[in-house]
């Protein structure tokens, strides 16, 4: 067994990487191996790993078509919740999360969500391991216009928008599903797209300036979620079924 706990990260778009929720992993002790699974790279067949992570992209979780390695990646999800290793999904993630439980994702659901959000946390995340005392509303950069639209059965809802209710939830006792972006800082909003940001009636300059704002606190919580989830990849190495 390696000295170091590793987590698969699936990357789903150019500009989709672990970026500082990475870093934070590695700061707590785990290592994430990133696959750029949108250029091609190969996913593997079979989870290794001792957690893993699927990040944003511009799809929905059954765009086979658009994104062919998603079926595999759906495989690495059933196989983290069949064995209870650590998962996190953000953005696409999540949602692939909530359509592998037996939930439900809808393209172009609700009002969009961009740039910082205020997430609101819900009762029910005082009695989660990941998200237990967080302040009551957290800034995080959101860029989305498909949602989770009905969560899994048995998901436990954990916080919300006005705009996008399922912002994040827990299925099982060891997966975590998100739909904002835990891992984007301010910069990240400097490479999105000007013109398609205008045509939304978005000033990229605003919606930077508002993320600055609010960095302090939104890098401060979900680093302690980060830690969190990197303990329990740590500690998931005595859990039965590790590496089944």
């Amino acid at each position: 067994m390696p000295e170091t706990p590793r987590v698969l990260a699936v990357q789903n778009g150019a500009n989709g990487g672990p970026g500082r929720f990475g870093e934070w992993l590695d700061a707590a002790g785990v290592a994430v191996d990133v696959v750029t699974a949108f250029d091609g790279s190969p996913l593997p067949t079979r989870l290794e790993h001792d957690g893993l992570i699927v990040l944003g992209g511009g799809y929905l979780p059954d765009d086979d078509d658009k994104a062919p390695w998603l079926p595999s990646a759906r495989v690495l999800v059933e196989q983290a919740l069949a064995r209870s290793a650590p998962f996190f999904g953000i953005c696409l993630g999540g949602q692939m999360l909530a359509s592998v439980g037996g939930g439900k994702v809808q393209g172009e659901a609700g009002a969009p969500e961009h740039g910082s959000t205020s997430i609101t946390m819900r009762a029910e995340a005082a009695d989660d391991v990941v998200f237990r005392g967080l302040p009551a509303a957290v800034p995080a950069i959101e860029n989305h216009i498909d949602a989770v639209t009905a969560l899994p059965p048995d998901a436990v809802w954990l916080a919300e928008t006005e705009r996008c209710p399922y912002q994040a939830f827990r299925l099982g006792e060891r997966a975590w599903g998100v739909q904002f972006h835990p891992e984007a800082g301010p910069e990240r909003i400097r490479r999105w797209d000007v013109e398609h940001t205008r045509r939304r009636g978005l000033d990229l300059d605003e919606l930077y300036a508002s993320a600055v704002a609010d960095d302090p606190l939104s890098r401060a919580a979900w680093r302690e979620v980060a830690s969190r989830f990197a303990a329990l990849v740590k500690d998931g190495r005595s859990w039965p079924g590790h590496g089944a």
